[in-house]
């Protein structure tokens, strides 16, 4: 026996793992003494808890009492998901304790194995990709991005590195040809923790990373393990996937799993708020990505959450006699001034200059022969509306007096001041500063495609723009327009080409996220002159959330110029650094996030 299962025995916390005594909860979700015994099933009883870092495993058919059941999912630890299966009638459990407990609402789906596995899990194989096993701390770090970027729970880097070296677990990773963990899939083996009789297995945690993983990532992690299991010579894989999931759940179907009976029963905590709650607030499903993060971590920390206009993204949270009006990471905290002088990067430019901070030359349009002569003396330059968001107006790269023109034409479009800036190369750097702390930091990239050697380009974009929208709630898109075709056409290629596989082709210039660009966390890699410099630029600014846009030669190193400043940071755009966490600390002090089992590198700010 190991210190990750407990055969008769629930473990409620893991200090050799966390380095600190994490706190118990009871009944209630009152907090449980330090030093009060640990709960545990009747002595009789032979019932198996499995730890897999997010939560624990709980084998309800192994239990002799449902009471014993009970006591152990009351024993969570705060910050983890714990999960019942196989429990024999859970809706009695239930419902004895129904403030505690709750049915799952999801459904649980099984792939034979054997000679009875259906022949569409054999065809998995990605070009490019490798499956293979969790290895070390770091890629325990890389699932935990992964499951941060999804919304799921993380996991202590030990557990998840002692798991994967037992048997009891086959926790796979999918690796892309970059040396980037892209996916990932954990895998309990019944028959190694209990002996099962029924000779089965689950799955669980299959996600991956949308900005990276290419095409059919997931089906060749499932197929991986479904080939492992076989050769252990399992009967079943069984797995647990949320109902309203429709197309996990096709999915699925499509490649021979089936519909079982078995039911999940999970603790009514912060975590599952939403799976047992009767309603969301009315108007929550309306909500962007950029709200709904906003309004989840408020819910959990019991602060209540109305929608006062979804499509506009307006939230009033009240927590005691306390209220605050958001609208995104926006809110009542931001003054009008503050905002203005984001607003307007002419503005934004002229203070962070005061302040002594670093910004391109430029200056604002004025249609005649001085816009000539300031293009001929810093050479390239890039055009855009002095107010305007989501990169709308904006040319990059102008080289002559036409280009200059049309670009300034386009500009007043959307603004009838516009700025032309000096281009400067480097990396597309975007820091979150919350109440004068950096909090995240993350290099933006253009929108690119990889080749196949099966589909044209115009098909390759339309693919990628897909998974782009299905992993923003329809947020980023890759237009296929004049500029599209323009930059496709400078590196050499037409739309109808078939690009030859593993050949990547940038299809924007900018690294705007709305027209498909993707964000990469650098946090841990900040420089810390460009953390200062960014703190100080907020207090300039006096503006207590901000997005800072820099040109960087690279994170980790100091130098820097700024691009703009942005009232309204997207902060669902940075997991798994914590700022939807900080802006409910900044906009309600006294309540407390929900413990993580896992932080990223890099936490934390510049004072």
């Amino acid at each position: 026996m190991t210190d990750t299962l407990a055969t008769g025995t629930a473990r409620t916390d893991r200090e050799r793992m966390l380095g600190r005594r994490r706190e118990r909860v009871g009944p209630g979700g009152d907090p449980v003494a330090p030093g009060a015994p640990e709960p545990r099933p009747d002595a009789d009883s032979d019932g198996v808890v499995l730890d897999c870092g997010w939560g624990r495993l709980v084998f309800g058919q192994t239990f002799g009492e449902q009471v014993a059941v009970a006591d152990v999912l009351r024993s969570e630890a705060v910050g983890a998901r714990d999960i019942c299966i196989y429990l024999r009638d859970p809706h009695v459990l239930v419902s004895r304790l129904p403030d505690e407990l709750f049915i799952d609402p999801s459904l649980t789906y099984r792939l034979p194995l054997g000679e009875r596995r259906p022949a569409a899990t054999a065809a998995g194989e990605v070009s490019g990709l490798t499956i293979r096993p969790l290895r070390d701390a770091d890629d325990a770090d890389a699932v935990n991005r992964i499951y941060a970027s999804n919304g799921m729970v993380t996991a202590p880097v030990e557990v998840l590195v002692d798991n994967a070296a037992s048997d009891r677990f086959l926790h796979l990773v999918a690796e892309a040809a970059t040396g980037e963990v892209v996916g990932t899939i954990t895998g309990v083996d019944h028959v190694a923790v209990f002996a099962d009789p029924e000779r089965g297995a689950s799955l669980w945690c299959l996600t991956v990373d949308f900005n990276t993983a290419p095409p059919g990532t997931g089906q060749a992690l499932l197929t991986a393990l479904a080939d492992r299991l076989d050769e252990r010579g399992r009967a079943f894989v069984d797995l647990s996937v949320l109902a309203e999931n429709s197309g996990a759940i096709r999915l699925y179907e499509r490649l021979g799993f089936h519909r079982t009976g078995t039911l999940c029963v999970k603790r009514k905590n912060p975590i599952n708020e939403r799976l047992f709650l009767p309603a969301t607030p009315e108007g929550y499903d309306g909500l962007n990505p950029y709200a709904k993060i906003v309004a989840d971590e408020a819910m959990r920390r019991g602060i209540r959450v109305e929608v006062t206009d979804p499509h506009w993204g307006e939230l009033r949270l009240t927590s005691g006699g306390r209220t605050v009006h958001t609208r995104e990471s926006l809110s009542e905290l931001t003054s009008a001034v503050a905002m203005s002088r984001c607003d307007d990067k002419r503005v934004t430019r002229r203070i962070l200059t005061q302040t002594g901070l670093s910004v391109p030359r430029g200056r604002t349009a004025t249609g005649d022969a001085d816009d000539l002569a300031f293009l001929a003396d810093v050479g390239p330059v890039v055009v855009k509306p002095a107010r305007g968001e989501q990169g709308n107006g904006i040319t990059v790269g102008v080289r002559t007096p036409e280009a200059l023109a049309a670009a300034v034409t386009l500009a007043r479009r959307f603004c009838p001041d516009v700025l032309i800036e000096e281009l400067r190369e480097g990396d597309d750097l975007r820091v979150i500063v919350i109440d004068h702390e950096v909090v995240a930091a993350a290099v933006r990239r253009p929108a690119q495609i990889t080749g196949d050697g099966l589909h044209d380009v115009t098909e390759l974009i339309e693919r990628q723009s897909r998974r782009r929208a299905a992993a923003t709630g329809g947020e980023s898109r890759i237009p296929i327009d004049d500029m599209t075709r323009e930059v496709v056409a400078e590196a050499g290629h037409r739309m109808h080409d078939v690009l030859p596989e593993g050949q990547v082709l940038a299809v924007r210039r900018t690294a705007n996220l709305h027209t498909g660009g993707t964000i990469h966390d650098v946090t841990a890699e900040l420089h810390p002159e460009i953390a200062e410099a960014c703190v100080a630029a907020s207090r300039a600014l006096d503006i207590p959330v901000t997005g800072l846009d820099l040109l960087v030669p690279a994170p980790d190193r100091p130098e820097h110029v700024f691009i703009e400043a942005n009232e309204r940071p997207g902060l669902a755009n940075h997991e798994p650094q914590p700022t939807a966490e900080r802006f409910v600390d900044l906009l309600f002090p006294g309540t407390r996030a929900p413990q993580r089992l896992w932080s990223p590198a890099g936490t934390g700010g510049a004072a």
